[in-house]
């Protein structure tokens, strides 16, 4: 599972901790106790905020309690991997 968002890493989805607000796409200020998928592969940008993203998308982001993130995350990971599986 990849936790970490830094510029430069090679990742296509990734379990973050939701950010309590977004400037210029990058958090700000306090995170919450919610968690977020974030999947490249289906056309979501970590740089989005949460309100600002399609409903598709936000039902894969979540938000998530941690172990039911985790759950979601591995879900969406094993979808993605499945023969016939459409981005």
């Amino acid at each position: 599972m990849t936790i970490s968002t830094a510029r430069g890493h090679d990742w296509a989805m990734v379990l973050r901790r939701q950010a309590a607000r977004t400037a210029d796409g990058q958090p700000t200020g306090r995170y919450t106790d919610a968690f977020e998928v974030i999947c490249r592969d289906c056309g979501d940008d970590p740089r989005w905020a949460y309100r600002n993203v399609p409903h598709r998308l936000q039902r894969i982001r979540g938000p998530y309690w941690m172990e039911a993130g985790v759950a979601a995350y591995e879900a969406h990971f094993e979808w993605h991997e499945a023969p016939g599986a459409v981005g």
